[in-house]
């Protein structure tokens, strides 16, 4: 090939590289949400309580490949922050976890523990959702069975937590200071239950 026409090839072959890797670059950004927090960090709407586990809601999240806003999102709802905190259904920890998803000698309200079973479970739920963060949480608050069920169908505290839920995460994912609903769920009784993890965590007096 002389070169005069390895001159004229020379655009064709800057356009095919150009293309194949506008390709790749596609590909890698739709291929990064269904990993950890990939380049994310930590939102500042959530809570001091719940900002306290910053530290481990990165390791956390990279250990299930969630994104960290997304941990801390339930974190937030579940129990801002209070490892001992339980629930009248006797779910318990930071994350509510209920305890047949725990083996016999597992403290439940260890923080590690009850994050790898709470966010094996979460992960579960978003793969099974193919992604979809509200159904991920409605099959978090509700059981995974919620997930294939008309929305229409869900009780009425899954429908909250779904609200509340994907609410919290809108806003910490789109770069906001703050988070209206996140005021909303404090309103609404969260304050109380927050005002216990600064107690326990030592935040305040």
């Amino acid at each position: 090939m002389d070169q005069k026409s390895v001159i004229r090839l020379i655009p064709v072959f800057v356009f095919v590289v150009a293309v194949c890797l506008g390709w790749r670059a596609v590909s890698f950004s739709e291929f990064l949400p269904r990993f950890s927090g990939f380049g994310r960090r930590l939102s500042p709407i959530f809570t001091p309580e719940v900002r306290h586990w910053a530290g481990n809601i990165s390791a956390w999240a990279d250990a299930y490949q969630l994104d960290p806003n997304l941990v801390a999102t339930v974190m937030q709802i579940e129990s801002c922050g209070l490892p001992s905190a339980v629930s009248s259904a006797g779910a318990q920890g930071l994350f509510q976890v209920m305890p047949f998803h725990f083996s016999p000698e597992e403290d439940m309200r260890e923080p590690d523990t009850n994050a790898r079973r709470g966010l094996a479970y979460l992960a579960l739920g978003l793969a099974r959702a193919g992604g979809n963060v509200a159904l991920a949480l409605a099959g978090y608050n509700g059981g995974h069975g919620q997930i294939g069920r008309d929305r229409s169908l869900w009780p009425a505290e899954t429908r909250r937590y779904v609200y509340w839920g994907t609410g919290i995460y809108a806003d910490a994912t789109g770069g906001l200071a703050v988070s209206t609903r996140l005021q909303e769920w404090l309103d609404a009784g969260g304050a109380g239950l927050c005002s216990r993890a600064a107690r326990e965590l030592g935040l305040r007096p």
